[in-house]
């Protein structure tokens, strides 16, 4: 399965994005769509996630600024980012996990997880 992000760019302060990123491939199954992100010199964060029967999570530092949302027919994810802050500068990843059809040497469905190439936010101040 494959991820295809986009969206990312440079961005003032109190400015908006959205990032998209669509799966393709084999895919029976999504159980979980998210986004992380990743700045210079830190760990990779989760910023959200949403899983098949809408169950949302956001850090923290997002509430009330970000927008998870999903298209399950579609398998894409997208993530709406308002009042965008230096501090949200990273590169952003999107995580897709659930199962995929595997076709040799029979049918059957395999658990998958995949994550996006990354797209670069940049806020300026």
């Amino acid at each position: 399965v494959q991820l295809q992000a986009s969206g990312g760019g440079l961005v003032q302060t109190g400015g908006s994005l959205r990032l998209s990123c669509a799966a393709s491939g084999s895919i029976y199954d999504i159980n979980v769509m998210g986004w992380y992100r990743q700045a210079p010199g830190k760990q990779r964060e989760l910023v959200a996630d949403i899983t098949k029967d809408g169950r949302i999570n956001y850090a923290h530092s997002v509430l009330g600024r970000f927008t998870i949302s999903g298209d399950n027919a579609n398998h894409a994810v997208y993530l709406k980012m308002n009042s965008l802050k230096p501090e949200d500068t990273a590169v952003y990843y999107c995580n897709v996990a659930g199962q995929e059809i595997i076709r040799m040497p029979s049918i059957r469905h395999q658990d998958f997880v995949s994550w996006g190439q990354g797209t670069l936010v940049t806020v300026s101040s």
